[in-house]
C-alpha cells in the first residue's frame, strides 16, 4: 500500500489548465478564444447583465406584501365527511387520519359546516366553526375543542 507521500489523483480526474494568449502556435494566440472585437472580448460584463434592457432585478416589485410570522394554519374537515364513522364514534386527529380525511396526525384541524350529518359523533378538533357545531349538536353529538389554552377569543383573551 503506498504512503500518503506516493498518494495520486485517479487517471484523468485532473485536467491541467488553459493557458491563452501564448503564441499562435499554441492554437489559442491572437484572440485568445474571445473572438475579434466586441464587449466580450475587450472588457468584463456585470452578472445578470442584459445588454442595456433593464434587469430582471429592477423589474420585479420590491417589498410588498406581508407574511404574518404568527399564523396559524388549519386543516379543513367538513361535517359531512364525518358520516364515514359510525353512529356514537369518538372522532379525534388519530382517527381523522386513519380514516384519510386528514393526512398527518399533528395537523392542527378546523370543523367546518358543509354539509349534513345523519350520525351521533363525539368530535375532538382544534378548532370548530359555529354551523359545524350547531350540526353536529342537532345530530345528537358533541364537540370539545383541543389545545383551549391556545384559543383566543374575539375580545382578545384567552379561555
Amino acid at each position: 500500500m503506498p504512503g500518503l507521500h506516493q498518494l495520486k489523483p485517479a487517471a484523468g480526474s485532473r485536467r491541467k489548465r488553459k493557458r491563452v494568449g501564448r503564441g499562435d502556435g499554441s492554437n489559442r494566440g491572437s484572440y485568445s478564444g474571445r473572438g475579434s472585437k466586441g464587449q466580450l472580448q475587450t472588457g468584463k460584463v456585470p452578472f445578470l447583465f442584459e445588454g442595456g434592457q433593464l434587469r430582471l432585478v429592477k423589474r420585479l416589485p420590491f417589498m410588498r406584501g406581508f407574511t404574518n410570522n404568527f399564523r396559524v394554519d388549519y386543516t379543513p374537515v367538513n361535517v359531512a365527511s364525518l358520516n364515514a364513522f359510525d353512529d356514537g364514534a369518538q372522532v379525534g386527529p388519530d382517527e381523522l387520519v386513519a380514516a384519510r380525511l386528514v393526512r398527518h396526525a399533528d395537523a392542527r384541524i378546523k370543523l367546518l359546516g358543509d354539509g349534513e350529518i345523519e350520525k351521533s359523533i363525539n368530535v375532538s378538533v382544534h378548532a370548530c366553526s359555529a354551523s359545524a357545531r350547531a350540526k353536529v349538536e342537532a345530530a345528537g353529538g358533541s364537540v370539545t375543542v383541543l389545545d383551549a389554552a391556545d384559543v383566543v377569543e374575539e375580545d382578545g383573551s384567552s379561555e
